[in-house]
C-alpha cells in the first residue's frame, strides 16, 4: 500500500500586492498631475492594499504627501516610520486632536473642528496645521457655503494669534468620474470662490486642492496645487468606459486561492443555500475556499474564477467561507484524468484539488479582472478591493520591502 505524503503548507489564499505596479502607478499620474503635487491616499488600509507597505512605496515613488481619513490611521503611518506630510480629514468629537498635532499631522477642518483643534494646539503650545474644506456640492464633508465667510475670518484670527495655520484649502468632486455632467464645471467655480473669500480673509494657503483620481485623469483645470489619488494609484480606473490599460494603469491586486474539493454529481444537483443552481447534466463541480467573511460580496454570484486557463462563473449563492464553480461534464479530465476518474487530488488524480483559482488580478493573460466581480455584485471597484479582510494574507512582491513596511515573512 503506498503511502500519503503531506504537501509542503504553502498559503491557502492570499492578495498578492505588486508594489512595483503601485509604484508605476504613481509616477504615471504624477507626470499627469504635473507641476501639481501628489498625495497619496493610504486611508482604508490603503483601499486593501495595506497602508504601510504602499504609503511607503509611494513616497519612494515620488509622492509628496499621504491622505488618510481618519487621524487614527495618520497615527498609524506614523508609527511605522513614515515622515513624509500627512493629511487627515474625517473627525469626531472624540479624535485625538492632541496625539495627531503632536505627531505633525495635518488636520482637515469643515468647521466645528476649529475649536477642538485649537484647544489642542494651546495645550501642546504650537501651531495647527490647518486645511479648511469647503463643501461645493457634494453635500457631505465640508463647510457649507453660507457659513464659509465666518470659518475663513475664525480660523484668519487664530492664525495671527499663532494657534493654527492654514496650509491649505480643498473640496471634493462629486461626479468627475462622469466626465461630462456640468457639475464639476459647477463645484469647480464654488471652489475659486471659496479660494478667493479665504485670501480676502487674509488667508494665503499654500495648497489648493480639489482633483481626485478621475479629475486628475480628465480635469487639468482642477489640479490646482496639488492632487488627491487614491483609485488609480492601485491601478483601477474610475470611468466606466475606459479600462485601466487604456488608462496607462496597471492592477496592483491579484486575489488567489486554491480548490479546495473537486467531485462529481449528477443532473440536478442543488448547489449551495437556497438551491438556487441546479446541474444540467452529470457534472464537476468545484469548492472555491472564499467568501463573504473575505470579502467577497454574498450577492456576487457570476463573478469568474479562473482554474488551469480557463474562467468559470460562480455558481449557486456565496456563502461566508465558500462558493462554487461548475466544470461541466469534462471537468476532471481538464486536469489530467478522465471523467468520473475518482482520487484524493493533487498532482495526477485528474482533479482540480489544489489548483490556483483567481477571482482576479492585473489581466495580462486573458484573466478576470476586478470590474467584472463588481459588475456581478452591482457595485464599484474600489469596494471589491478595499472589502478584502484581514482573514486573507497580504504578500508583496515586485519590490523590496522597506524598513518597517511590513512584518517579517511578508514579502
Amino acid at each position: 500500500m503506498s503511502t500519503f505524503v503531506a504537501p509542503v503548507p504553502e498559503l491557502e489564499r492570499q492578495a498578492i500586492i505588486d508594489l512595483s505596479a503601485i509604484a508605476n502607478n504613481v509616477r504615471h499620474l504624477m507626470g499627469v498631475a504635473a507641476p501639481a503635487q501628489f498625495m497619496a491616499v493610504v486611508k482604508a488600509d490603503a483601499y486593501g492594499h495595506g497602508m504601510a507597505q504602499v504609503a511607503q512605496t509611494a513616497v519612494a515613488a515620488g509622492a509628496a504627501w499621504l491622505g488618510t481619513a481618519h487621524v487614527s490611521e495618520a497615527l498609524a503611518l506614523r508609527a511605522a516610520g513614515l515622515q513624509a506630510p500627512v493629511l487627515a480629514w474625517l473627525h469626531t468629537p472624540a479624535t485625538d486632536f492632541t496625539a495627531a498635532l503632536a505627531a505633525d499631522i495635518d488636520l482637515g477642518c469643515s468647521g466645528w473642528e476649529l475649536e477642538y483643534i485649537v484647544a489642542a494646539a494651546r495645550a501642546l503650545e504650537r501651531p495647527a496645521r490647518v486645511h479648511l474644506k469647503i463643501d461645493t456640492g457634494l453635500g457631505r464633508n465640508g463647510c457649507s457655503l453660507t457659513d464659509w465667510q465666518a470659518l475663513v475670518e475664525a480660523a484668519a484670527d487664530y492664525q495671527r494669534a499663532g494657534l493654527v495655520r492654514v496650509v491649505g484649502v480643498f473640496s471634493h468632486l462629486a461626479v468627475a468620474d462622469e466626465p461630462d455632467r456640468p457639475e464639476t464645471d459647477h463645484q469647480l467655480e464654488r471652489f475659486r470662490q471659496a479660494v478667493a473669500v479665504a485670501q480676502d480673509a487674509g488667508l494665503d494657503p499654500d495648497l489648493r486642492h480639489l482633483a481626485n483620481t478621475p479629475a486628475t485623469l480628465s480635469r487639468p483645470d482642477t489640479h490646482f496645487d496639488m492632487v488627491r489619488v487614491g483609485l488609480g494609484m492601485y491601478g483601477l480606473s474610475p470611468f466606466a468606459d475606459l479600462s485601466s490599460a487604456e488608462l496607462g494603469l496597471v492592477p496592483a491586486m491579484t486575489l488567489q486561492t486554491r480548490i479546495a474539493l473537486c467531485k462529481d454529481v449528477p443532473a440536478g444537483q442543488g448547489v449551495s443555500y437556497g438551491l438556487n443552481y441546479a446541474t444540467e447534466e452529470p457534472s464537476t463541480l468545484g469548492l472555491v475556499p472564499l467568501g463573504y467573511a473575505d470579502g467577497i460580496p454574498r450577492v456576487a454570484t457570476g463573478g469568474p474564477v479562473r482554474v488551469g486557463g480557463i474562467t468559470y462563473p460562480v455558481v449557486g449563492r456565496i456563502a461566508m467561507d465558500q462558493m462554487v464553480i461548475d466544470f461541466g461534464p469534462t471537468g476532471r479530465s481538464r486536469f489530467g484524468g478522465a471523467p468520473g476518474t475518482a482520487g484524493i487530488g493533487g498532482a495526477g488524480t485528474g482533479t482540480a484539488l489544489g489548483v490556483t483559482a483567481e477571482l482576479f488580478g492585473n489581466g495580462n493573460d486573458g484573466g478576470p479582472l476586478v470590474e467584472q466581480w463588481a459588475e456581478a455584485a452591482g457595485t464599484v471597484n474600489y469596494e471589491i478591493v478595499t472589502r478584502i479582510s484581514q482573514r486573507v494574507p497580504r504578500t508583496y512582491v515586485g519590490q523590496a520591502c522597506m524598513s518597517g513596511a511590513a512584518a517579517e515573512g511578508d514579502c
